[in-house]
This record gives C-alpha cells, sequence and structure tokens, in this order.
C-alpha cells in the first residue's frame, strides 16, 4: 500500500518551475485548468454500461482498464480504513507533503488573482485596527497628568497605571494570537477589536482608579491579541513580490496612531472646560474626553471588518475548500473590475486541501448540559492552542524560535525603555530650569493684607502673617518654611505641591481649600479652624509646557516615516535579515550620541533620531516573523513573540525610568548593547525573501 501511494504522489503531482501541473481528480477535490482527459483507446465507450449506482454490468466487456482508474479505485477504498490504522507521524508526514504542495498553489493562485482593489481595502481596514494599537500605547501616558489629580493617584499607582496596558497587550497577544490558528483570523480579531472598544469606551465614563485600571487592563488584552492577527491575515492575501513591501507599508498605520493620539491630546486635554459634572461626585473632565476620541480607530475597524471575508489561506487549512475558492474568485474578480478587465474568468477549479489530523467530534445537544458542553469545547480549543505553543519549539522551529525570541526581546527592551525615557528626561530638564528660577522671600511681614492672586514657584522662610485673607487664590510650587501665620483666613484656595514646613499656625480658619493635614509637615496647628474641605482630588493647572510632551511624542511618531518610506521600497530587494541587523545596529550607534543630550532640543533630536532609525527592524521583524512558520501555526508563533515584546516593553519602561535625573549611562549602555547583540543575532536567521507563505 506504501508503495502504491508513492507512486501516486509522484502520478498526481508534477512540478515543473515551480508550478504544479496534472492533478488527478482525487479525494472529492476540484480541479483547476484543463483537465486531460484519458486516452481513448484504454477503454471502449461502446460496450461500458453502467446501473444508477455507477456499478459496471456483469458478464460486459469494459474495455482495457486504465491505470489511473484503479489506482483512483483502491485510493477511495483504502484511506478509509488504513487511516484507523496509521501511525500519527505518517498521517502529519503526509499533511506535511500536502501543505507544501498547496503552499506553491497558493502562491500561483494568488499571482492569479492580481493585487488591487481588495488588497487595499483590507489594507485600510487592518490599517486602522493598527492605528489602534499605536493610540493605545500612547493613551495612558498622555492622560496620566491629568488622571493623577482627578483619581488622587500615588507614585505607584501612577506606575501601575503605565505599565498594565503592557501586561494586556502580553497577555491578549499570546491568547488571540493562538485561537486565530483555530477559529479563524476574522472571528478572533472582531473579538480582539471588540474588547478593545467596549472596554475603552468604558474606562473614559468609570470614576474610581481600580476600576479604570481593570478596563485599561482588558481593553490592552484586546488590542494585543490584533496585532498577531492583522499581520498573519493580510500576508494571506499577498503574493511573494508583494509580500515584503506592502505589510511594511501597512505598519505605517502604527505611525499614524501615534500621530492621532498626540495632536487628539494636544488639542483636548488642555482645555479643561471641555466635560461636565453631575453632582460633586461625577466628573467628566477633557482628559476622558480624550480617552473617548481614542477609540474611534478601533470601532471604525470593526465596523469596516464586518465586510471583508475570512483569510482563504486559512479556511484551505481546515479543509473548507468550497469556502475558500469562493473568496478567492471575489478576491480575482474584485481586482478584475477593478482593472477594467471583466472578463477575465477564474480558471481555478481544483485546490489541494491538507490531510485532516485532528478529530472533531461534535456534541450533540442531548449530551450534558450547556456549560458541560462548553467546557469541553473550550479547553479542547485550548488544548489545540497550548500544543500550537509547543509545537513552535519543536526541532523544526526551535532555532529559528529562540533566535526570533530574543531579538524580539532586546529590541523592545531598548525602544520602549527609550520612548519613556526621553520625556522622563525633558520633563527633568524642564524642572530643573524651573527650579533654578525659583523665587526665595526671607522675613517678611505682612498683616491685614488680601491674597487674591496666583502664587507659583516661591519659598517663603522664616515670614510672619497677621490677619491677613487669602482668598480664591491659588498656590502653585509654594512653600512655606518656619513661618508663623496667625488669626489668618483661607477660603476657596487650590494648591499643587504646595507644602507648609516647620510653620505655626494659630487661630487661623480654613474654609473651601484643599489643603490637608499632609501638606502641613512639622507644624504647630494651634486652635484652627477647617470647614467644608474641597472633596476629591482637582485638576492641576494648565502647564505652560504641556504642548512640549504632546510635541515630543508628535514628532517622535512623525520622524519615523521616512524609515517606514525605506524599509518599504528596500524590503523586497535587500532581504529581511540585512535590514533588520542594520537597523539595529544604526540605532544603536544613535544611543551613544545620547551622552551629547544635554538640553530640550537636543534630547528632541535624537529622539527622532533613533526613532526613525529602528522602524525598519520592526517592519523587518514583523514580516519575518510571518514567514518563517506555517498557516496553521502563524499567528500562534506571532502572538508568543509579540507577548514576549510587550514584557521587554514592561522591564523596558521599569528600569529606564527610574534612572531619570539619576544617570545617563545605565540607560544608554543597557540600550545599545541590547541592540548591538540583537542585531549579530538577527543576522544568524534564515532570510525568507524568496520562500512561498508555508
Amino acid at each position: 500500500q506504501g508503495g502504491r501511494e508513492a507512486n501516486q504522489v509522484s502520478d498526481d503531482y508534477r512540478y515543473q518551475d515551480g508550478n504544479y501541473e496534472g492533478y488527478a481528480p482525487n479525494d472529492g477535490y476540484y480541479r483547476g485548468g484543463d483537465e486531460t482527459a484519458h486516452e481513448e483507446d484504454a477503454q471502449s465507450d461502446v460496450t461500458e454500461g453502467h446501473d444508477e449506482d455507477d456499478e459496471v454490468y456483469e458478464g460486459e466487456y469494459q474495455g482495457i482498464p486504465h491505470p489511473d482508474d484503479i489506482k483512483e479505485k483502491q485510493k477511495k477504498r483504502a484511506p478509509a480504513v488504513a487511516d484507523e490504522y496509521r501511525d500519527r507521524a505518517d498521517l502529519m508526514a503526509e499533511r506535511m507533503e500536502d501543505e507544501e504542495q498547496l503552499a506553491h498553489q497558493y502562491e500561483n493562485i494568488i499571482e492569479e488573482c492580481g493585487h488591487g482593489r481588495f488588497q487595499w481595502t483590507l489594507f485600510f481596514v487592518l490599517g486602522l485596527a493598527l492605528m489602534a494599537d499605536g493610540v493605545e500605547v500612547f493613551v495612558v501616558g498622555f492622560v496620566l497628568p491629568s488622571a493623577e489629580k482627578d483619581m488622587c493617584l500615588s507614585s505607584s499607582n501612577k506606575g501601575m497605571l503605565g505599565l498594565i496596558v503592557y501586561l494586556g497587550m502580553m497577555v491578549g497577544a499570546v491568547m488571540l494570537g493562538g485561537l486565530a490558528d483555530k477559529l479563524g483570523r476574522k472571528k478572533c480579531l472582531i473579538i480582539s477589536l471588540s474588547i478593545n472598544a467596549a472596554f475603552a469606551f468604558l474606562s473614559s465614563f468609570v470614576q474610581g482608579y481600580g476600576f479604570f485600571l481593570f478596563c485599561r487592563l482588558i481593553s490592552g488584552l484586546g488590542i494585543g491579541g490584533s496585532l498577531p492577527i492583522v499581520f498573519a491575515y493580510f500576508s494571506e492575501f499577498l503574493s511573494r513580490e508583494k509580500r515584503g513591501e506592502h505589510l511594511s507599508w501597512l505598519c505605517m498605520f502604527w505611525m499614524i496612531g501615534g500621530i492621532f493620539a498626540s495632536a487628539m491630546a494636544w488639542s483636548i486635554i488642555p482645555h479643561y472646560g471641555w466635560g461636565f459634572s453631575m453632582g460633586t461626585k461625577y466628573h467628566f473632565h477633557s482628559w476622558r474626553v480624550f480617552v473617548l476620541v481614542c477609540s474611534l480607530p478601533c470601532i471604525a475597524s470593526l465596523v469596516a471588518l464586518k465586510f471583508m471575508p475570512e483569510s482563504p489561506r486559512f479556511l484551505l487549512e481546515i479543509g473548507k475548500h468550497d469556502e475558500a475558492w469562493m473568496i478567492l474568485k471575489q478576491v480575482h474578480d474584485t481586482n478584475m473590475r477593478a482593472k477594467g478587465e471583466p472578463e477575465r474568468v477564474f480558471t481555478v477549479s481544483y485546490i489541494k486541501t491538507p490531510k485532516q489530523v485532528d478529530e472533531f467530534i461534535e456534541i450533540q445537544s442531548s449530551t450534558g448540559t450547556w456549560y458541560q458542553r462548553w467546557l469541553v469545547r473550550i479547553t479542547t480549543t485550548f488544548k489545540q492552542v497550548w500544543d500550537n505553543v509547543l509545537y513552535c519549539l519543536t526541532a523544526q522551529y526551535r532555532m529559528n524560535t529562540l533566535m526570533l525570541a530574543v531579538v524580539w526581546f532586546t529590541m523592545a527592551l531598548s525602544y520602549y525603555g527609550l520612548i519613556v525615557w526621553f520625556p522622563d528626561m525633558i520633563r527633568y530638564l524642564q524642572e530643573e530650569a524651573y527650579e533654578s528660577r525659583v523665587k526665595i522671600f526671607d522675613e517678611e511681614e505682612v498683616s491685614h493684607f488680601t491674597f487674591n492672586f496666583t502664587l507659583e514657584n516661591q519659598i517663603h522662610r522664616n515670614g510672619e502673617y497677621r490677619n491677613d485673607k487669602f482668598i480664591g487664590m491659588k498656590f502653585k510650587e509654594v512653600r512655606f518654611e518656619d513661618s508663623l501665620f496667625e488669626e489668618c483666613y483661607f477660603e476657596d484656595v487650590t494648591s499643587s505641591e504646595t507644602f507648609f514646613e516647620n510653620c505655626t499656625i494659630i487661630s487661623t480658619v480654613f474654609y473651601n481649600t484643599d489643603l490637608y493635614e499632609h501638606k502641613f509637615i512639622n507644624c504647630r496647628l494651634i486652635n484652627n479652624t477647617f470647614l467644608k474641605e474641597k472633596e476629591g482630588c482637582h485638576l492641576d493647572f494648565e502647564e505652560d509646557n504641556d504642548f512640549l510632551i504632546y510635541l515630543v511624542s508628535f514628532l517622535g511618531s512623525l520622524s519615523v516615516l521616512p524609515g517606514n518610506i525605506i524599509s518599504a521600497l528596500l524590503m523586497d530587494k535587500i532581504g529581511r535579515i540585512k535590514m533588520i541587523g542594520g537597523s539595529m545596529l544604526i540605532s544603536a550607534v544613535c544611543c551613544f550620541f545620547l551622552f551629547f543630550g544635554n538640553s530640550e532640543s537636543a534630547m528632541i533630536g535624537w529622539q527622532c533620531l533613533f526613532c526613525g532609525a529602528s522602524i525598519a527592524a520592526w517592519n523587518a521583524l514583523d514580516v519575518i516573523t510571518v514567514e518563517l512558520y506555517p498557516t496553521d501555526k502563524r499567528a500562534t508563533a506571532f502572538g508568543i513573540l509579540n507577548g514576549l515584546c510587550k514584557f521587554g516593553a514592561i522591564l523596558g519602561n521599569s528600569i529606564f525610568a527610574s534612572f531619570v535625573g539619576i544617570t545617563k549611562v545605565v540607560p544608554i549602555l543597557l540600550a545599545s548593547s541590547a541592540l548591538v547583540g540583537g542585531g549579530l543575532l538577527a543576522l544568524r536567521l534564515p532570510e525568507t525573501r524568496e520562500q512561498v507563505l508555508m
């Protein structure tokens, strides 16, 4: 039997210059191209007879049977019984052979379908999903300065809020990426975007820190799952010659997401009046409007995705030939109509589908309770996902997976660490400049005076204030040290970074102020009255230099445009490996110039240079990760590596932020050494430029 099957493979499939020709009509599949009829002298049409069940009339001469007829009948009878007793390794070997044949045939089919209106439509739909991922990375960083006042956030709470999104994205990439290889690209992408849109929208309305943190976690989980699916999905509609270039163009939407978030933050957040209040407990400030607006790309992509088909390559992997054929015909007809050639006929009628090894048993409605049936389905699906994860570490893919993991991790550690470190360093330089302009007042004596204006960036030492009124005013970065307040009156006072240290306060009234107990450090409070303290936390005064932080992020996102264009044009010319290695090594050199960044403008300039140099490596990593793994493992592998990338981002954010204001040496050396190591290791990866999608 094994010998007959080997002969069948050699007879049925003839590979000539990358094309498979002459497929025999076996296994009930369709056939493409012109069908070659059997030789007429091999049988007698005159004497051949059949009944309705296709049985030959007994005793009639049927002519000389053609060898293909004999083999076809044997093949129809044998596998149904033999597969039950065949070793799983043999079945997997047969499936691997089928997948290789399908890969080359599918490449030819995609070339016949052409590249046109359909791919460009899908490009913009998936681009919106990728744009939503770019927005998600920036949202929390932009709202933190306002949210920390609105929600009374401590330093630890702010740090957790900054990292929680990456944690959600890490889990979502692994989980939803794995599910996409079992449930389908389109279905899982819809689930992913729905989760992100729902919880991003909800987070703009919640008031408590804990619920807001939870919403951003689940929102990150949703959008994290979209990234591996988007690249796997789009790549399966692209031919080999177009894949590297157009996947690189798709990466531009991540940049557009960063630009969109920066522009919206710049135009919305500083307008504190853009909101409303319901009583004293519920406040909807401008930063919440910004969070709401940032969910729009995700919602738009979700709506548009409803009109796009499932990946035909995925459908062929799970044996759904007819659905895949209909989608490919739709792609062909859409592109041909757009080119003005509607008369062009889709000539493919047969597509090879791999042998289905997994056995699926449909659970009947009478079997157990509904939750037992769902539990079985869920556990079975997640077991298959886990098997896919382990498959990426088998001997065939282990080395590539480990090398890619190191490259993804080192790239994420340095990139995400530095893009957080740059704004923090700029803030630190601004604070240093602000503190250098502080005004110091010593031993001033003020009595019977009314303060109704803002005091900012001042230190008052050894002063005496008697019978003074502080009404409807604001303290910003004001410190009173060793001072005396006697029979003073504070009303409707708002303060920011204002403290009283070692002061004596006697017979003073505080009415409707936010001068809470923690703002009096080692003070003597004698016979004072506190009435109607302000509840909750209040937005800080509008920072004159807020726009600079938004401008930094805007320019950092815009600076990757040249790198995106260059990588898209050269991806298929110089290859993925040289692109990754060269980009990472150039980025490492850029890191060393940060030693000379001692001003805000210098830091902004080096940030733009670093982002522009590193984007080519990101694009090439996305492309090579898609191409190195087979269709039924592609999204899983991408999800694992992208999850590891987000873990590197969490470490990078934590490590680099801890050195702000202390030293620049550690962050710069850590980033540059990681980039050099990852870049050199990337050069050992296999080149996939000429490879068809398996």
